[in-house]
């Protein structure tokens, strides 16, 4: 959502740990495109794992200790990727971002990601951005779709629902957010342009900016004054 991390991020950084640790694995863009359907990266290389192999052997009493390394590894590559700059912020999320702050609007982060990737973008990519909490990883006992860390969310800002509002690129999330009973818009992404988005309120190519490239309604509400930018109050008649 914050920045499309998954083709030039996350996807080159597993194939970097993978290569590291000696194995002849290549995850290459479409491929990563159904390994998307899994939440969780090491959910993906257990999958991966267990459908395809590592191209060695490896024994049930190591995988679980193999799968935490590789994922360690592949965090730090992907955090040398935020902190070197090669990945950009999605179109109109500091935007929207800053209405907020200057709002006084509470903003959660609430992501699959380890806790670390998470703070990585949070203060290289949105240094002068307020976050309410960053809530990452295995904080909670179920990944999206599962609502487990939208109801967390609830739960540490003390809002209802019904006063909040997500903001997603995949369908795992929307179900999350939308099972958590929290209205959901949603910005495609290369990967999730096709996914079957039917309880979001209102699906966008991005959010947009002025100055920049503006967004298009792909499906739901309509949205009055909407011009190709998604402003805070925009989204507040959504709620």
């Amino acid at each position: 959502v914050i920045i499309d991390t998954e083709k030039d991020g996350h996807r080159v950084a597993f194939n970097a740990a993978f290569k590291e640790f000696g194995f002849p694995v290549f995850w290459d863009v479409d491929y990563y495109g159904d390994l998307l359907k899994i939440s969780g990266g090491k959910e993906r290389m257990r999958h991966h794992l267990h459908t395809k192999g590592f191209g060695r052997d490896v024994s049930p009493d190591e995988v679980d200790d193999l799968i935490l390394e590789l994922h360690k590894c592949k965090t730090e590559i992907f955090i040398d990727l935020i902190e070197g700059g090669n990945l950009k912020l999605r179109p109109g999320i500091h935007r929207l971002m800053q209405e907020a702050n200057d709002l006084g609007v509470p903003i959660c982060i609430c992501t699959t990601a380890t806790q670390k990737s998470a703070d990585a973008v949070a203060s290289h990519s949105l240094p002068d951005i307020r976050f309410s909490h960053i809530l990452a990883g295995d904080i909670v006992a179920r990944k999206k779709p599962a609502p487990d860390i939208y109801a967390l969310a609830l739960e540490k800002t003390a809002k209802g629902p019904s006063r909040c509002i997500v903001v997603e690129d995949s369908r795992n999330g929307m179900l999350a957010g939308a099972s958590a009973g929290i209205p959901v818009v949603v910005t495609t992404s290369i990967y999730t342009k096709d996914e079957d988005f039917d309880k979001a309120k209102l699906v966008v190519s991005c959010l947009g900016d002025d100055h920049g490239e503006r967004g298009t309604i792909i499906a739901g509400s309509h949205v009055h004054g909407y011009d190709g930018v998604l402003s805070l109050p925009m989204l507040g008649t959504l709620i």
